[in-house]
């Protein structure tokens, strides 16, 4: 499958996750500011509590959504487990589907293909957020990255990966993990979204690992509390400096009869206008 480029941008700064066993926590989660709200079936929900936990799910989709542009996703659970099996039940059953779904612990292509297959003979349009937190899922992430055009997002799992790659939990240990993620993204022109960020009581912790992952590529990061996610979305907004410098590059292009333009002093080849476009798409969708 080759790279769409002509994917919309969508703002994907921060995220947060709504238990799927407590409904009345989902529009909190909708109001807390994070781009991405994910209704959470997976780890954070109890094997006996997973019937109610998915029932619940889909009984809030069963409601019409606002168009408050916060994307809502739906976290189920793994494809290779029964839980996950009747989670995708659960979802071909209803007429009213979640916009997407996020993938945990994706291995093979092979998973991402039988989901669209399924969803595309049931008639429905729902969006695929992929999580790589798997050692075998690193491994084959550029083609688990081209097995859907349903794919919107490639997440990455920092715990799970640490432990099946028996390495720190940290950002060098992880650096190559997190570097094949965003490569494997950027192949495909869809957002990366690094993990959240566990220690509450260090925000500037945090916001240094956050820019440490939009230095790398990551259009934004995860979060497991409402209070982390205004510095989030503080750092993966493009500042005004950023924003003038796009126009400016754009606007040297398009007044140039050349690939190459020089802005203060500084060659640029015109593969980057296709980032400066994102950087305003991003700014506006934000602003407006």
């Amino acid at each position: 499958m080759s790279p769409k480029n002509d994917r919309p941008v969508v703002p994907r700064r921060s995220f947060i996750f709504a238990p799927g066993l407590k409904p009345e926590m989902y529009p909190k989660a909708l109001a807390s500011g994070a781009d991405i709200v994910c209704v959470e079936l997976e780890d954070g929900i109890a094997p006996k509590d997973k019937d109610a936990a998915r029932h619940n799910a889909m009984a809030l989709f069963a409601e019409p959504q606002a168009d408050d542009g916060v994307e809502r996703i739906v976290r189920i659970n793994s494809l290779r487990e029964a839980f996950g099996v009747s989670d995708v039940q659960a979802v071909l059953a209803t007429d009213t589907p979640p916009p997407a779904l996020m993938l945990p612990k994706v291995r093979t292509p092979d998973e991402i293909v039988w989901l669209d297959n399924l969803l595309t003979e049931r008639g429905h349009d729902t969006r695929l957020h992929i999580i790589i937190e798997t050692n075998a899922g690193l491994e084959a992430v550029h083609d688990i990255a081209r097995a859907s055009p349903r794919i919107d997002a490639l997440f990455f799992g920092g715990v799970d990966m640490a432990a099946e790659l028996r390495c720190q939990n940290a950002w060098g240990p992880l650096l190559y993990a997190r570097s094949r993620v965003v490569h494997a993204a950027a192949s495909i022109g869809v957002d990366a979204i690094d993990v959240p960020f566990l220690d509450l009581e260090d925000p500037e912790g945090m916001e240094r690992e956050a820019r440490l992952a939009l230095d790398l590529g990551f259009s934004g990061k995860g979060s497991i509390h409402p209070k982390q996610i205004q510095i989030l979305n503080g750092v993966f907004t493009p500042d005004q400096a950023r924003v003038d410098h796009a126009r400016r590059v754009i606007q040297a292009f398009e007044e140039a009869d050349t690939g190459l333009v020089v802005i203060d002093g500084k060659l640029i080849e015109k593969p980057v206008l296709r980032e400066m476009h994102r950087v305003l798409a991003i700014f506006e969708r934000v602003s407006a």
